[in-house]
């Protein structure tokens, strides 16, 4: 028991730390991963076995591939084509690339989204003078919502079908249209916000118009082979179920293939790109995995999802409700992977009690997890691989300015979804 209220005190303190933005998140995460290991929570070895090589293997493999891709200026020239697609509106910008961030999201890892459309968005706004804050904001919500569809978008959708035996069309037919609803209501809301910065001039839209995108192309040899590599992982991710294959081993074998056939002897350009990895990200997902694990080694996510569980004493309709909402505060604060980890037993006792039809709790699950991550910066893995590439590039995101916007949206995307379980399975 002292050692549980040691740990907590210790996430606590992490969290207020993050907040307060006086110490960079990753010193601090991984100072806050220490202690629990000086404290005795657990050993070294068991320590690294909560964190989650998936997820560190899977940016680090398409940060490398998108290091190199950036080196022949393919983003460059998708930025200026759809820029002149739209006529260098915006407005029209901002709704088409959160689109396209929502639907790559529902089929790649919202990670791998966000990396090949984010150096996109910086070209747009840099050439038309706009703030790219809002697109970035739409970037993160997009793709916590585009992962929320299917069965493939999010990593908590692939245990909770894995667990209740779901396949691909169940969730598009259960949660992919609450998605789409939250989506358009969030976009529209995120519009209205920042409408009065989504302006430019008529001359910059001008010169942006007059650009000629196959310019942006600096180095055609070097584009064939990361087209070619992009294909394969691509390939590789959308059948990664079939073939047994992580996605981590999928970006890690793609940026190897991209390795060798781009700059396999050129220790320059090797360390050149490597530099360019997000390694703060990195770290600070190796401090915050320790943290959660501290939680879960303790007991303490268990106690949690067992003590909210008694509150609705096996009823489906409380059961469901209240998972949702849990679910999405939980998952706005920690990693929701463990969490999930953690409730799908649960749910599964409350079957072995009786409960004939468990699919709404799953589907409660699955929403409350995946649309949570949209409630704080340090919610997803998404979100925080924008928040440090923006960073990187002199745009830092306030985690306390995301949160005024988010959290409230966050909770009313969980209202829309609370209304939606009432109405399709009560």
């Amino acid at each position: 028991m002292n050692q549980m209220l040691l740990v907590v005190i210790v996430f606590i303190a992490v969290y207020i730390l993050i907040i307060s933005e006086r110490i960079h998140r990753t010193v601090i995460a991984l100072t806050g991963a220490v202690i629990l290991l000086i404290l005795g929570v657990f050993g070294q070895s068991q320590a690294l076995s909560y964190v989650d090589f998936n997820t560190l293997g899977l940016l680090i493999g398409m940060m490398i591939i998108v290091n190199i891709t950036g080196r022949t200026g393919l983003f460059n020239y998708m930025a200026v084509y759809a820029a002149k697609k739209v006529h260098a509106q915006p407005v029209k910008l901002f709704f088409v690339l959160s689109c396209l961030t929502m639907v790559s999201s529902a089929f790649l890892d919202n990670v791998t989204s966000v990396l090949l459309i984010v150096p996109i968005i910086f070209s747009l706004t840099s050439q038309l003078q706009i703030d790219v804050k809002p697109f970035l904001i739409a970037q993160i919500l997009a793709s916590n919502i585009g992962g929320t569809a299917t069965l493939i978008g999010d990593p908590p959708n692939i245990m909770i079908g894995s667990a209740a035996g779901f396949d691909f069309m169940d969730f598009i037919i259960n949660v992919a249209p609450v998605s789409i609803i939250v989506f358009i209501i969030n976009m529209a809301i995120l519009f209205l916000l920042y409408r009065k910065k989504l302006h430019t001039t008529a001359q910059l839209q001008e010169r942006v118009m007059r650009l000629n995108e196959k310019k942006e192309i600096v180095d055609a040899v070097l584009l064939k082979k990361c087209l070619f590599c992009l294909a394969l992982v691509i390939i590789l991710f959308t059948t990664h179920s079939l073939l047994h294959m992580e996605t981590a081993t999928a970006a890690l074998l793609g940026a190897s293939v991209m390795l060798l056939l781009t700059c396999s002897n050129d220790e320059e350009i090797l360390t050149d790109i490597f530099s360019r990895v997000e390694w703060l990200s990195i770290f600070f997902f190796i401090g915050l995995f320790i943290l959660v694990g501290g939680l879960v080694e303790t007991g303490v996510i268990k106690i949690m999802a067992q003590e909210a569980m008694a509150l609705t004493h096996g009823d489906v309709k409380g059961s469901a409700l209240l998972v949702l909402w849990l679910s999405a505060i939980a998952s706005a604060c920690i990693d929701n992977i463990p969490f999930v980890a953690t409730l799908l037993p649960l749910i599964q006792e409350l079957g072995a009690m009786g409960i004939k039809d468990l699919n709404p709790i799953y589907w409660a699950l699955s929403l409350g997890a995946c649309l949570g991550g949209c409630g704080t910066l340090v919610g997803s893995s998404a979100n925080v691989v924008v928040a440090s590439m923006s960073a990187q590039r002199g745009k830092n995101i306030s985690f306390l300015k995301y949160f005024y916007i988010a959290f409230p949206l966050m909770l009313l995307s969980i209202a829309i979804s609370h209304c939606y379980i009432l109405y399709l399975y009560f």
